[in-house]
């Protein structure tokens, strides 16, 4: 009977839940809405991996005044007049929390004033910590804090045909907010070596090709995976019309943190040297050919040298990675830092060996400087430099820094190789600052430059 009658005041109890609506309507409010299915399917890794990106991706405008030719050769100190202001727009994104930027070279290049606009709209001026044209990245910074950075995947397992966002700023002046343009695409191939142009001061090896649409305006922005995390510096495109068709490359993030990491320790890159030369820069016609990369020349003294590296070997691998052509041995040497060990496997005489050898400073890093007028950097060539730079000549004075307003003057430009003044040869950088002091004003001298393995002349006039 006690049994039944405590079921009696249960059910008793679930018929008085029914008689209080009041309760049943109290609780319906309370119970969180089910996500609508429609939300959710549009809410994609793309999307995602655009808003993890997005705050930390900013506008860069640059201002250069660009200086008026001189008139004649001889006008050696001739001083522009009314420069021509011209404004130029790029992408970088937030590396550090302090107000680091890393962006492309070529879009800071020549810049007397950096505005960086951040994702909420503010400006900000910018100083250029340092750059790096040969693998075309820059960092800035501004005076800002608690910015927020990107965060970094890697290239290495990338897959192809797995999904990536673009993210940068095209055609910034002609839009009204500072929120990032967000292109989506795949990983269309990895590796790549692009051939080197006729302008081009960059090498841009073992890229990351996407079909994610890069437009002017988009250099220096990142590429990023579906994770979210930056993987690539967008950089360059192949375009007829100045417009995205699908091709576009960035640069691996792993270099582009090298070389901000380098920038920001010491202003500047520290290139390594392995003391050989090897065929194929002067034959891109061949550049697809396979079976190893040909050793021209190996510097008296130098890494490869050291290592038991000879005139004639090829070379098949370098750390692991198969070497099919010159460009491929470039990729290699452009990621080398000092100090590096180098595996080889080199085929001499029909076998297969194997050489370890370290890479060491570059030549023109050690070598002593001797400046003349201010703003040109002489180096006294050595077998050493001469293998380091591919210089034919036995002696001269390789121009190791000239300034832009000088060299936009004279004609004169940072690589090339000082031979002859007048009638005279000279074979080192105190020769050359000698004929420099010893003229007299408006005296004229002619210049015998090696300029890309070819013999070259100008005339110049001190005023």
């Amino acid at each position: 009977m006690r049994r039944l009658a405590l079921l009696g005041l249960l059910v008793a109890g679930c018929r008085g839940s029914e008689r209080a609506p009041e309760l049943v309507d109290t609780l319906e409010a309370q119970r969180p809405a089910a996500p609508d299915p429609t939300t959710a399917s549009r809410r994609t890794a793309i999307v995602e991996a655009s808003e993890r990106v997005s705050p930390a991706v900013v506008s860069i405008t640059v201002t250069a005044a660009r200086a008026n030719a001189p008139q004649t050769p001889f006008d050696f100190f001739f001083v522009p007049e009314s420069p021509q202001v011209q404004q130029g727009f790029g992408t970088g994104f937030v590396l550090r929390a302090d107000g680091i930027i890393l962006t492309n070279q070529h879009v800071v290049n020549g810049a007397e004033k950096i505005i960086v606009s951040l994702a909420d709209g503010s400006d900000h001026p910018a100083t250029l910590l340092g750059e790096d044209p040969l693998t075309d990245i820059a960092v800035i910074r501004i005076e800002a804090g608690n910015l927020r950075p990107v965060t970094t995947g890697q290239s290495t397992d990338l897959m192809i045909g797995e999904w990536v966002v673009a993210l940068g700023n095209p055609f910034v002046y002609l839009l009204g907010n500072a929120e990032p343009t967000v292109t989506a695409g795949v990983v269309s191939a990895t590796h790549r070596n692009i051939l080197p142009g006729r302008d081009q001061s960059g090498l841009y090896l073992d890229m990351i090709q996407t079909d994610a649409s890069i437009n002017p305006g988009n250099s220096g922005g990142p590429l990023a995976n579906a994770l979210g995390q930056v993987i690539g510096v967008n950089s360059s495109i192949f375009t007829q019309n100045g417009g995205s068709i699908g091709l576009g490359f960035a640069i691996p993030i792993e270099r582009a943190l090298w070389v901000a990491d380098e920038i920001i320790k010491s202003g500047s890159v520290r290139r390594a040297w392995v003391g050989f030369d090897v065929a194929g820069a002067g034959r891109l016609e061949d550049w697809k050919a396979a079976g190893g990369v040909l050793v021209t020349e190996v510097a008296a003294g130098g890494p490869a040298d050291r290592a038991g590296l000879r005139r004639g070997d090829v070379l098949t691998r370098a750390n692991d990675r198969s070497l099919r052509n010159y460009l491929d041995w470039e990729s290699v040497k452009l990621d080398l830092s000092v100090g590096a060990p180098i595996r080889l496997t080199v085929r001499r005489e029909g076998r297969d060996r194997v050489v370890a050898l370290t890479s060491g400073d570059l030549p023109t890093t050690s070598a002593a400087k001797i400046t003349v007028l201010k703003d040109l950097e002489l180096i006294t060539v050595t077998s050493e430099i001469r293998a380091e730079r591919d210089v034919r000549a036995t002696g001269g004075a390789l121009i190791f820094r000239i300034s832009r307003e000088l060299s936009q003057a004279t004609g004169l430009q940072a690589g090339d190789v000082i031979v002859g003044m007048n009638r005279r040869r000279v074979d080192s950088a105190d020769e050359v600052r000698g004929v420099i002091e010893g003229l007299r004003p408006r005296e004229a001298v002619r210049v015998f430059l090696e300029r890309g393995g070819s013999l070259v002349y100008t005339d110049l006039e001190f005023r």
